[in-house]
């Protein structure tokens, strides 16, 4: 016979008991201790930075992040998982500014970029006892007794290796890339930096005709998303290597 399962779970203890016997136990690190010799799977997570609090979209993250390195522990791997921490990079040096009032990059360099390096490596890691916290409460399994960090000498240089690797294979080449640049912060900013601002708004666009003067009847059709600037217009531009399609359709008042 089986006893009744309560519905009255007590579900934060019951966490907070398996992860008190994981503690108690060293079980992360036994896992790797007893499957050492195996078939090795090497995880290396993307570095958080802990200039900031981490978020709920950290948890679920951290969640994917975990699954794939247990089940390959589960199927008996040696499973190196790395932690790091990311100190590099506009946040860690926009959160500075914010503290010491700066709005410009002049600003930094009259205050001390020596002195603001400093500041820098001083927040970089504010908030690494609550991701230490958050790590263990979500049961994510890495190692960050032994964690790589960006702004270290040693991991500088592995980068350096492996870019000198590449150059020897022949896999590096000069060429030509439109990147998003800051006027402000007076850098280039990188994709996911100009996505974070993304939003979708109802903007305001139109369709125009304007007029060829030596066609009567001929329209371009322009779309246009700022067209408070039309009165301002005085001519269109128009690419002589592009292709155009005559559409015909009614005419429109005023338009000839």
């Amino acid at each position: 016979m089986f006893k009744p399962v309560s519905s009255q779970l007590d579900i934060e203890g019951l966490e907070n008991d398996q992860l008190e016997f994981w503690r108690a136990n060293n079980t992360f690190h036994r896992t790797m201790d007893e499957r050492k010799g195996g078939s090795v799977w090497v995880f290396f997570e993307g570095p958080p930075t802990a200039n900031g609090r981490p978020g709920t979209h950290h948890v679920l993250a951290r969640a994917f992040k975990d699954m794939f390195p247990r089940y390959q522990t589960m199927n008996g791997a040696y499973v190196l998982r790395k932690g790091g921490w990311d100190t590099h990079g506009l946040p860690v040096e926009i959160e500075v500014e914010k503290e010491l009032g700066l709005n410009h990059k002049h600003e930094i360099e009259e205050y001390g970029i020596a002195e603001f390096n400093a500041k820098c490596r001083d927040s970089v890691f504010r908030y690494i006892q609550e991701w230490e916290r958050l790590t263990e409460r979500i049961a994510f399994w890495v190692d960050l007794e032994e964690a790589y960090v960006t702004y270290k000498n040693e991991y500088i240089q592995s980068v350096w290796w492996i870019l000198s690797e590449f150059w020897k294979k022949g896999l590096l080449y000069q060429g030509y890339k439109v990147v998003p640049y800051c006027a402000r912060c007076d850098t280039p900013l990188s994709t996911h930096e100009v996505s974070q601002g993304y939003e979708e708004v109802a903007d305001p666009s139109i369709f125009v005709r304007f007029a060829v003067k030596d066609q009567p009847g001929t329209s371009f059709l322009v779309w246009t998303t700022t067209p408070w600037t039309l009165p301002g217009n005085v001519a269109l531009a128009v690419n002589r290597r592009e292709t155009y399609v005559v559409v015909e359709g009614p005419a429109a008042s005023g338009t000839g």
